[in-house]
């Protein structure tokens, strides 16, 4: 496979990541500049030649999600008119995805809208990782890879935990298969939180399912984002005996109060990974640790290029 026809750039969400991708597979980021104008609108210019090239773009659409959704649709649809051969987005963290069906009269599915823009913007594949639901991928009109942090965090956790005995905690019903998928690696139990969600971003945990009294607790996610939910996790496994009480996700959304209430949590540790840049407050917190995607995407991008399965990656 030759290394020469592949390009990498990147926005301005996730450079640091995007640079790591680079690093892993031997070649420099590619050149763009991006500007605004006075009114805020998204400039792009393409510092290089792509004509002929298979082309990645690396940006996340994260906080602030829509300018980081702008940014990737106008790159893709610049290096659509250079004339690049392939264009790639990889998207670490797909943003709107929880919007995902109509859960009630006259609401807007997003994750397909965003979906469409970016087949519309250029794209003719996308790549992305844990979505929050995955059916997302059948919204999609080219060719989607979903690849998995899940690799990642079991190599942590079996560091962390060795032999012990822990319990798999999903904070919701929705969270089962994912917990279920961990536990059989590594022959743990698993606990699943009874919630009733009164309003989006709130949650209230109504109770435990399953014996995790005395027991070290591991909660988790693909996401946080207030983090109300892991808090009346945490809180509920508290109230039903737990002796410890951990927290694994793979996207740090961290939104608005969710690091004041981290900090005032019970929680041992958070552990995430960077397909999102943790907030400066964030990273000031002692229990939050960050994990790198970084060569599970590298990898997924030589195997994209060179045509070869992905599969292997997760067996």
């Amino acid at each position: 496979m030759s290394m020469s026809d592949l390009k990498i750039f990147s926005g301005s969400a996730n450079r640091p990541l995007a640079k790591e991708i680079c690093a892993q597979l031997g070649i420099a980021l590619g050149e763009t500049e991006i500007v605004r104008f006075a009114d805020q609108e998204v400039r792009v210019t393409i510092g290089e030649n792509v004509r002929g090239q298979d082309v990645f773009v690396v940006q996340p659409t994260c906080t602030p999600a829509n300018e980081h959704l702008m940014e990737l649709l106008i790159m893709l649809d610049a290096l659509k008119r250079a004339s690049a051969r392939e264009i790639n987005a990889v998207i670490p963290y797909y943003g709107y995805a929880r919007q995902d069906r109509k859960d009630e009269s006259r609401a807007p599915i997003t994750a397909k809208l965003v979906a469409d823009l970016l087949h519309a913007a250029g794209a003719t594949r996308v790549i992305s990782m844990d979505l929050h639901a995955g059916q997302i991928q059948g919204f999609f009109n080219v060719p989607f890879d979903h690849l998995f942090a899940k690799p990642v965090l079991l190599k942590d956790m079996k560091e962390r935990f060795g032999d012990d005995e822990v319990v798999l905690v999903s904070p919701d019903a929705g969270g089962v298969e994912r917990a279920r998928a961990f536990a059989k690696r590594l022959n743990a139990l698993i606990a699943i939180i009874d919630k009733r969600r009164t309003a989006p971003n709130v949650a209230m945990v109504m109770h435990v399912i399953g014996e995790v009294r005395g027991k070290r607790c591991v909660i988790l996610d693909d996401l946080i984002d207030t983090a109300g939910t892991l808090c009346e996790a945490i809180r509920a496994l508290f109230d039903a005996g737990a002796a410890e009480v951990s927290a694994y996700a793979t996207h740090p959304v961290l939104s608005g109060p969710a690091v004041e209430r981290l900090a005032q949590s019970r929680l041992k540790q958070l552990v995430v990974t960077n397909t999102i840049p943790l907030r400066p407050e964030a990273q000031a917190l002692d229990i939050v640790r960050q994990l790198s995607v970084a060569p599970t995407i590298a990898a997924a991008i030589r195997r994209v290029h060179g045509h070869e399965s992905l599969s292997a990656l997760f067996d």
